[in-house]
């Protein structure tokens, strides 16, 4: 599947979705829940609204409490308040210990109830600095119902009801009130503090009020914690295992904010995905989904020296504040150890999240992590469109990008549930099962595509309606539906629509086969439509097709991929997946659906000069390096064919007797320079580097010899001489002639004088 790399088709209203397409509490549990109108509006086109949550952090300030522990708890809560991506929503931070006299309080009030805009999200991050460790003197335990009571008040007081209601609570202990006299005589005070904890859970319960316990270090009791998570109100913002409240614990504080936020998306039905880890200067990516259409960039600093830039996928580095192209921006806690950079509607794909810090402030790592939600958008068909009564029909639910892209990452939409039913005249609905499991009717597992099969009772006479709903944490509901009558008999034309051949470019044509088969007497005009895919992605063409009586046929199906334009930059990262649904239509016999079909077109990006013709680059290399390896032979061989190794010199007396027989060697740049010793006592030919005299042997045969200096030249045969003083001459031995192969003269013995010279 491939991935959607930017948001907002031309005409698609982008301002118009700067809210979030995501519903909340009680209204998204019943959009989901109601059977499907006549005519269902799709949740994609609906008018969007942020989804917002009242919630409450309760963090233990109990003396067990390492100044790491702190920091963490500090941090951990900015990054709930700053990550929200409702300006709606509204958050208080207490701390908690225990009342061990009676001048000690066990709640801490740090923030109070602030609602989380601009100005909110910003002054959240500066209060929870008064989080501390309580001393001994202030009351030390760990007093969970207190804790409870206090977010309870918080949440339920003066807040709409229909608003989810969250409350956190992190603590490194079990509960301790053994030490507070408010819960009777020592004796008795843990029996009691168990009694209630009992009330305020039951008493969470019925204001609606969800608990989702994080325990931290050796000493939290896992079990307690899942007591208090069970004991609270357990529907969650939308009707799925993972929104439903759940105790977490991790091994130290440096788990706390990740294990935190990951809790505190479940709660708020956001999507969650964690990026990496470093110590500044760095480059941290992380990406956003194409489903998303508004998100947090979270970043822990860890101090606030660190300054923080972020790029989007397309190269630009974005402002924190304001509107840049499609996405609007709004930066929160920038001058503190955590801040998260709100964006409504991203640029979808790898952000980059460049850190930096001075001297002395990049010891502590730097995280980052994203927070979304967003929009998932479905296409549904029944195959066939116009079945009998008593046949059996396979129904596809297909996912896609709210600008009909299909999905690439399953991640998108984990935990997604599908619900499916068929209903119609003449039967009761019939529930359907669709899976994305590879077996059965569905093709291809974890593909975006959710298929089943039901027969039609035979007692169905009429219309047909097929629908089903989408439901994912984070992401809006989805109902699409499609409508279809049950076929009286045999149809007079009957079609079969195969695979798209083929990938294309921007601008190209892929085509598949459309088999139609015509049983009547009389011509019939089918129509052909395409939908579920933004306009001027893909186009379908003929419009028409006229069948001739008794005919069958096979017709070419053209579908043509939209200019470069069309894709607006989306191209940039890879291949693209266009999914649609080819619709053919009878219009002679009353426009009768014949098919209705999922399809998808892959998309690649136009190649560039380089991807065109690299065979031309590839032919015009292997030229040049063929030409080279000729080149170099040829040097090779004509610097064999002048080589003077093996030449036999024969000095010769006046007479013509041989007075001495000297073999050369390689010599220098292809010459071998001798000279004559004792010319006039005992004549030899001795191999000296500056010599009068110099041997070459020549291509033509025989060799040159060169004299005075390399003034003169003179021709050696192999039967002729050449003189060298008035005395003596010079010849070749009948060796120096002979060759073995072109330019590679045999070997020639050497006699006592010679000497190769390298």
């Amino acid at each position: 599947m491939r991935n959607d790399r930017r948001r907002g088709p031309a005409g698609s209203g982008r301002a118009g979705r700067a809210a979030l397409a995501v519903l909340a509490g009680a209204a998204l549990l019943t959009s989901l829940t109601a059977p499907a109108a006549a005519d269902p509006e799709p949740a994609a086109a609906a008018a969007p609204a942020f989804a917002s949550v009242n919630y409450a952090v309760a963090v233990d300030q109990s003396a067990s409490l390492a100044p790491a522990d702190i920091k963490a708890e500090k941090a951990a809560a900015a990054r709930i308040a700053l990550g929200d991506v409702s300006a709606a929503s509204h958050i208080s931070v207490f701390g908690f210990a225990a009342a061990e006299s009676a001048d000690q309080r066990a709640v801490d009030p740090v923030c109070p109830r602030t609602r989380l805009d601009a100005a909110g999200r910003e002054s959240v991050g500066g209060c929870v600095e008064k989080l501390r460790s309580r001393k001994k003197s202030e009351g030390t335990g760990t007093d969970f119902p207190s804790a409870i009571r206090q977010g309870v008040h918080e949440l339920s007081s003066g807040t709409d009801p229909s608003v989810p209601r969250v409350l956190f609570l992190l603590t490194d202990g079990e509960m301790d009130v053994t030490g507070s006299p408010q819960y009777g005589d020592p004796a008795h005070r843990e029996a009691e503090g168990r009694r209630q904890l009992e009330l305020e859970l039951k008493n969470a319960a019925a204001k609606n009020v969800q608990i989702w316990p994080l325990g931290f270090g050796p000493y939290p009791d896992k079990e307690q914690l899942d007591t208090i998570a069970a004991g609270g109100f357990q529907k969650g913002c939308v009707d799925l295992p993972s929104a439903r409240p759940t105790a977490r614990k991790v091994s130290g504080a440096k788990d706390v904010g990740p294990v935190l936020e990951k809790i505190f998306a479940a709660a708020h039905c956001l999507r969650y995905q964690p990026g990496p880890s470093k110590r500044p200067p760095a480059t941290l990516p992380i990406t956003i989904s194409p489903l998303a259409t508004v998100g947090s960039i979270v970043v822990d600093k860890g101090t606030p020296e660190v300054t923080v830039t972020y790029t989007d996928p397309l190269g630009n580095k974005v402002p924190t504040t304001g509107k840049f192209k499609d996405s609007t921006f709004e930066l929160a806690g920038g001058g503190g150890t955590v801040e998260a950079l709100k964006i409504v509607d991203p640029v979808p794909g790898r952000w980059k999240v460049d850190v930096k810090a001075p001297e002395g402030h990049r010891s502590l790592p730097v995280g980052v992590s994203v927070l979304w939600q967003g929009e998932l958008r479905g296409s549904i068909t029944m195959d066939p469109p116009s079945p009998q009564a008593g046949q059996k029909a396979t129904v596809t639910m297909r996912l896609q990008t709210r600008e009909g892209y299909e999905i690439k990452d399953p991640a998108d939409y984990a935990g997604l549930k599908v619900s499916s039913e068929l209903t119609g005249d003449g039967f009761a609905p019939l529930p359907l099962r669709l899976a994305d499991d590879g077996e059965g009717p569905d093709p291809t597992r974890s593909d975006g595509s959710f298929s089943g099969t039901v027969t039609v009772p035979k007692s169905a006479d009429g219309a047909l309606k097929v629908s089903g709903t989408l439901t994912a944490s984070g992401l809006s509901a989805d109902t699409r539906s499609e409508g279809g009558q049950v076929a009286p008999g045999a149809l007079p034309v009957t079609t079969a629509l195969g695979p798209v051949r083929g990938d294309g470019h921007p601008g190209d044509t892929v085509t598949a086969n459309l088999s139609v088969t015509n049983t009547t007497n009389a011509p019939h005009t089918l129509r052909l439509s395409l939908a579920d895919v933004r306009a001027g992605l893909l186009t379908v063409s003929p419009a028409e097709i006229e069948v001739k009586p008794g005919a069958s046929a096979t017709h070419e199906i053209k579908l043509r991929i939209g200019p470069e334009k069309s894709f607006d930059g989306r191209l940039d990262d890879g291949p693209l997946g266009i999914g649609g649904t080819v619709t053919v239509q009878d219009a002679t016999d009353g426009d009768r659906t014949l098919v209705r079909t999922p399809l998808s077109v892959q998309v690649t990006p136009e190649p560039s000069l380089l991807d065109r013709y690299w065979w031309v680059l590839v032919g015009a290399v292997a030229l040049i390096v063929v030409g080279v390896l000729v080149a170099l032979a040829w040097l090779r061989q004509r610097r064999g064919r002048r080589d003077p190794h093996g030449l036999t010199l024969h000095l010769l007396s006046e007479d013509g007797d041989v007075l001495g027989v000297h073999t050369a060697g390689h010599g220098q740049k292809q010459w071998y320079a001798f000279d004559i010793a004792e010319a006039h006592s005992n004549p030899r030919i001795e191999r000296r580097t500056t010599g009068r005299y110099a041997v070459q042997r020549s291509p033509e045969g025989g060799a040159v010899l060169r004299k005075n200096g390399g003034r003169t030249r003179e021709r050696l045969t192999a039967t002729g001489r050449v003189e060298l003083t008035d005395r003596l001459s010079l010849a070749l031995g009948e060796d120096s002639v002979r060759t073995t192969a072109p330019g590679r003269p045999d070997p020639v013995p050497t006699t006592g004088g010679s000497d190769d010279y390298l």
